[in-house]
């Protein structure tokens, strides 16, 4: 796809301003994703009916092309006996006049181009836009960055991490296909836009390797160049301070283009450079990863995703246990659900087997026409976050029965009233590309907050339902516990967010860790303070 682009060059920066048509949050969620793939379909359907119509025009050229020809090498042997005979004469004087002129001005190959790209525009609602490509570049860099994994090895279609010294696999998906010089390079522009030069050198050095391995050949598809990769590639080197490189670079790009005054520009300035100051050599591994302001607690965060729920010194406590649990409820007697006790401080429990099959499917269903992008609380208002990708829903009761059977059954499993307001309407998430929740709490931090706005209270509990399985990722992550707990398709997981005093926890801490492989589907039940009164007591110690 192509964007209008304005294109400024200096030696010290190179920078793309490129202008979206409109913004797209097709990428928040793997939905939406699989959705564009019967708009490629269509694609393909008006791209073959562009060519038929392509190969017949040029069926006709052959076919005229033919018919000249076959003139010249019989009829006209001896030119004037041919032109003696009048309809022979009349012939010439007509082709040349009227039939060249029909074929080297024919509008049928500019209708076909027209029609073809009539049709692609009908689609254009449908079709990713640029914030869409740049969430998921950015999507991919977040994975790279939480899982540890090589991009080297990405780029060949596998999701694989340096262990020991070793490279191995850390899962190897059902489907998979190696990317292009031209992927990695937009990966790479997406970062050295934002000026984040330690992701830049890498996607950009497989990108120039890939560009160099097919000869620097350019398909008409491609977006970028090798020359456009090599000369980001060289100023991103430079920002990191491997002027050397970054000099070897420009001069192979100028190989290419000999004349770009702006890359003889930057070469004089980085000669004059090497003479004032040494070189310096900096690899992939002493780049520096770009700091973030929304993360403070992020090694911890990532080292717990990358366990994925394997935290064995956690879950060897001898209070931890499973059970088969009614909470004294006889709507529960007959068949008890499956307990599993995660943690005593803060409060976790696992609920095995809660939501069947169809139940899932019938929330997923009810909650798609009505899934948008995912906020989250600034200040009094809610706004989207780079930090919180996925789309959401809110279902009320009326929504659908399986609605109401759940909040029936969670009522029974945890005592407390969840009928709205004291409990919000049922929110269903559907992650996107890397989709991730960093760390948050679930209960209102600020009087502020949009939480209070039912005007029931803080959130004192959460209950989480897992609608779907993944293959990798996709962790719930309780990052000052610090344990993780992986996707258990169809379980429930559960956690009290305040203290009986009425504070907030500091301990439920938690995220959504990036979702590696799959399609990850959560519905939450928060549930409020007020409507608990005689379901779950304060306590009479004030620090409790």
């Amino acid at each position: 796809m192509k964007y209008s682009t304005c294109v400024c060059f200096s030696w010290s920066l190179l920078t793309v301003a490129v202008i979206p048509v409109s913004l797209g949050e097709m990428y928040t969620s793997l939905l939406n994703v699989k959705q564009a793939i019967s708009v490629e379909r269509k694609l393909i359907d008006y791209l073959k009916t562009y060519i038929d119509h392509e190969s017949e025009r040029l069926e006709d050229v052959k076919r005229f092309y033919a018919k000249v020809s076959d003139l010249h090498t019989e009829l006209y042997k001896g030119p004037a006996t041919a032109m003696a005979n009048p309809l022979v004469a009349f012939t010439l004087i007509k082709r040349l006049h009227s039939e060249w002129l029909n074929v080297v001005y024919s509008k049928e190959a500019l209708e076909n181009t027209q029609a073809l790209r009539s049709s692609y525009e009908e689609e254009d609602a449908d079709l990713p836009k640029l914030e869409d490509l740049q969430g998921a570049a950015k999507g991919l860099m977040r994975l790279q960055d939480v899982y540890v994994l090589q991009v080297a090895s990405l780029v060949k279609g596998r999701f694989q991490r340096v262990t020991n010294g070793k490279t191995i696999d850390i899962i190897q998906p059902a489907v998979s296909v190696p990317l292009s010089g031209d992927d990695c390079f937009l990966v790479g522009k997406v970062a050295y836009e934002q000026e984040d030069y330690y992701h830049s050198v890498q996607w950009l050095e497989e990108s120039v390797r890939l560009f160099r391995g097919a000869g620097g050949d350019w398909s008409p598809e491609n977006e970028g160049t090798l020359e456009d990769a090599l000369d980001h590639l060289a100023f991103s080197h430079f920002k990191t301070g491997n002027i050397s490189y970054a000099l070897s670079l420009s001069q192979e790009l100028l190989h290419h283009d000999p004349m770009n005054g702006r890359v003889l520009q930057n070469v004089e300035k980085y000669e004059k450079l090497l003479v004032t100051s040494p070189p310096t050599s900096i690899t992939g591994n002493g780049l520096r990863r770009p700091g973030s302001n929304n993360l403070r607690t992020r090694d911890t965060y990532e080292r717990l995703c990358q366990t994925q729920g394997s935290q064995p010194i956690h879950f060897e406590n001898p209070r931890l246990f499973c059970d088969l649990f009614t909470n004294g409820n006889p709507g529960l007697l007959l068949l008890p659900v499956k307990r599993e006790v995660l943690s005593l401080q803060p409060y976790v429990v696992l609920y095995h087997n809660f939501i069947t099959d169809t139940e899932a499917e019938d929330i997923k269903r009810t909650a798609q026409p009505g899934l948008r992008r995912s906020v989250v609380a600034a200040g009094e208002k809610q706004a989207t976050a780079e930090y919180r990708i996925s789309k959401s829903a809110w279902l009320k009761v009326s929504a659908h029965s399986t609605v109401g059977k759940l909040d029936q059954k969670i009522s029974m499993l945890t005592g407390l009233n969840v009928k709205h307001p004291y409990g919000e309407y049922l929110q269903v998430v559907n992650y996107g590309i890397g989709g991730h929740y960093e760390p948050h709490f679930d209960h209102a931090t600020s009087p502020s907050s949009p939480v209070f706005k039912l005007k029931t209270g803080n959130r004192v509990a959460t209950f989480m339902i897992y609608l779907s399985s993944v293959e990798a990722g996709g962790s719930t992550a309780f990052i000052y516990a610090n344990f993780s707990v992986p996707v258990v398709e169809k379980a429930a997981i559960f956690w009290w967010n305040l203290h009986r005093n009425g504070q907030g926890d500091a301990d439920t801490l938690h995220a959504g860790c990036p979702v590696l492989i799959g399609d990850k589907w959560v519905a939450n039940k928060w549930i409020h303070e007020h409507g608990q009164e005689f379901q779950h007591r304060c306590s009479l110690n004030p620090e409790e």
